[in-house]
């Protein structure tokens, strides 16, 4: 068991916590249960919802009744989260191009109770049912007793066995053989930024695994590629294509960052957008680029000072990357005049 867990399943196993001043009691927990509501969601907007919630529904509690604060408060949030994963479900299904969670930032001053749930964990986690979501999350990641998630997700014991064990199996194939290490991580991050903002692309081939694949999320408010952009010589055609058309210094970085525990930094293009990449790094490899452009999305993360905006800069970016593997071409047209319609909204 990680040492995360160990930290959370000691906090659900401590003696009963006194409900005396429900206001202490519960903004003791208020910070784990953002983050296991954040788990569920993948959105921090959406998981303060759900905790504001509980903190209602713990209000008019009797709480002379409840015998663990923590354990109590972890049941209402899974809860409010599985109602409201079926309606965020639902939105996902009419959402313009690819969806990425919210990037949390990783800051050494903020972390409670932390995790071991990168990016590429949490992509894995949107593959499972709501109720294996639930189960892995309570009981893996947050070290609760499986008879305590099954209580929470009102399912007998064996069965709730069988739902971790399941979102175990899909989250084993994504988890990385070799986590990498930090300063290696920012090294790679660092040197990735250099090459694509120079457009050095030999820089970049060396740095670049062969099935390498970048996710885009502009959430249909700022321009965003609509489908994986999968392949190192697509990729080197990608920025080889935006080296031409803007320049040498077509992006700033403002912060190098570690993003859901992956490598990264915060940038802005052409003075306009703001956006995050987080890399995914195997064997020395960038494996997975992970962009998130959509400022409803971006609410949390450091702002430069403001400058001159390119208004180009919300123009579509051309089609370098046009061929095999870019997804049907239906839904590339369609996806891509939405989001013009999206950025002239925008520029408004």
């Amino acid at each position: 068991m990680s040492t995360a867990a160990g930290t959370a399943l000691a906090s659900l196993r401590a003696p009963a916590m006194t409900a005396d001043d429900p206001v202490a009691s519960f903004e003791a927990q208020r910070p784990r249960l953002v983050r296991l509501a954040c788990r569920m969601l993948g959105s921090r907007s959406d998981a303060e919802d759900v905790v504001q919630s509980a903190w209602i529904r713990w209000m008019g509690t009797d709480r002379g009744e409840v015998r663990s604060v923590p354990a109590f408060l972890a049941r209402v949030v899974t809860r409010l989260c599985l109602d409201e994963m079926k309606s965020a479900r639902a939105r996902r299904e009419i959402y313009v191009g690819a969806w990425l969670p919210e990037p949390v930032l990783d800051r050494a001053e903020e972390d409670i109770d932390g995790d071991d749930l990168t990016l590429t964990l949490m992509l894995a986690l949107e593959r499972l049912s709501p109720l294996e979501r639930a189960a892995f999350l309570l009981h893996d990641v947050f070290g609760m007793p499986l008879d305590a998630v099954a209580d929470t997700l009102g399912r007998k014991g064996p069965a709730v066995r069988q739902l971790a064990a399941r979102a175990r199996r899909h989250v084993r194939e994504a988890r990385p053989r070799f986590p990498v290490d930090r300063a290696e991580g920012e090294r790679i991050a660092k040197a990735f930024f250099a090459a694509t903002a120079s457009g050095d692309l030999t820089a970049l081939r060396g740095l670049l695994a062969e099935n390498a694949e970048l996710r885009s999320d502009g959430g249909g408010k700022v321009l965003a590629f609509p489908n994986p952009v999968r392949g190192i010589e697509r990729l080197l055609r990608l920025y080889a294509s935006l080296s031409r058309k803007w320049g040498s210094a077509w992006a700033e970085m403002i912060e190098p960052v570690w993003i859901d525990g992956l490598p990264g930094y915060i940038s802005r293009e052409r003075g306009a957008i703001l956006q995050t990449t987080a890399l995914a790094i195997e064997c020395g490899r960038v494996v997975g680029i992970y962009v998130t452009r959509n400022p409803d999305k971006l609410q949390r993360v450091p702002r430069p000072a403001s400058g001159a905006v390119d208004r180009d800069a919300l123009a579509p970016i051309d089609d370098a990357v046009e061929g095999p593997g870019s997804g049907p071409q239906e839904h590339q047209a369609e996806a891509a005049a939405r989001q013009r319609q999206a950025g002239r909204q925008w520029r408004t």
